[in-house]
């Protein structure tokens, strides 16, 4: 598929400002979404909590990307801040679904972020995007995010869902944080270290977001991980050799949870997912290991 003019939510984000480099430097057209008042012409301004978008904004966009929320691991998950994670996304996808619905001439594609959360813990069981929600806050809410884009699905728009694991960037996320602590020697795995984590380098997320952009006929949820999920463990192992650190301090889970309260479930549990739709639909990783993946970032 030809694009052209791509609507970008959450553009400012890790995830987000990588797309919007790559977009630009292929010569697409790319409009920010913004809380402000726009500067120019390539500027829509929304409000995803109030549930508002300038819909005329929109108008002449082949393609929109939604990848707007509050950071899941930014702060201690208090009952308001639980509140804003949840209204930043599911209000803002399904303000953004009914403007793209609303449209005269819909965008051919909407692109809508989720997250491997959507699993829940899954222990030592491989799961992938035929595999049932979990229970928890993250699974509920993702099921909920993705359910907002109904209005976008119903107008015939083509809808994808990113369901992303973590991602190895050094601009923030998970690494953003791990990074300075691993250079300084103080990084080390976290509870036993058993967990699976489900990683994917930066390159490798902003490339799948493309081809689901670029790939008539993918629809529907997509696993956004690397093809092997590593333990917490053997991550940890892997940066140390990469760094050139020592990886002797472990955070043993009592600590984690007294730290970070229910977000340390979020640390501490097992999410052992595949990306079964993604390679089944032709798309080939650039960094699936995950010395790879950190070297990249």
């Amino acid at each position: 598929m030809q694009l052209s003019r791509i609507a970008v939510a959450g553009a400012s984000g890790l995830i987000g400002s990588a797309l919007t480099r790559s977009l630009t430097a292929d010569g697409h057209e790319v409009v920010r979404l913004v809380r402000r008042e726009p500067r120019d012409e390539t500027e829509v301004r929304w409000d995803p909590e109030a549930g508002r978008v300038d819909t005329a904004g929109l108008a002449g966009c082949d393609a929109v990307v939604n990848l707007a929320g509050a950071g899941v691991g930014s702060r201690r998950w208090t009952d308001a801040y639980k509140k804003r994670i949840h209204d930043s996304r599911v209000n803002g996808t399904t303000a953004l679904a009914k403007a793209v619905a609303a449209l005269d001439e819909p965008p051919r594609v909407f692109v809508n972020g989720s997250a491997m959360g959507y699993y829940g813990e899954t222990g030592d069981r491989v799961v992938d995007e035929n595999s049932p929600a979990g229970q928890g806050f993250l699974p509920e809410l993702c099921v909920e995010w993705e359910g907002a884009a109904a209005p976008a699905q119903q107008a015939g728009v083509r809808t994808a869902f990113t369901r992303t694991g973590l991602v190895v960037g050094r601009g923030g996320g998970a690494w953003g944080k791990l990074f300075p602590l691993f250079r300084a020697g103080l990084g080390g795995r976290m509870g036993d270290g058993r967990q699976y984590w489900s990683f994917i380098a930066l390159h490798d997320e902003v490339a799948a977001i493309r081809h689901l952009l670029e790939t008539d006929g993918l629809s529907g949820p997509f696993n956004l991980t690397a093809p092997q999920p590593l333990t917490n463990r053997e991550i940890t192992e892997a940066m140390g050799r990469v760094l050139h650190r020592p990886t002797l301090f472990a955070v043993p889970a009592p600590v984690l949870r007294a730290v970070l309260g229910e977000m340390a479930g979020d640390v501490l549990g097992s999410a052992r997912v595949r990306p079964t739709r993604l390679l089944e639909s032709g798309f080939t990783f650039a960094f699936p290991d995950i010395e790879e993946a950190i070297r990249a970032a």
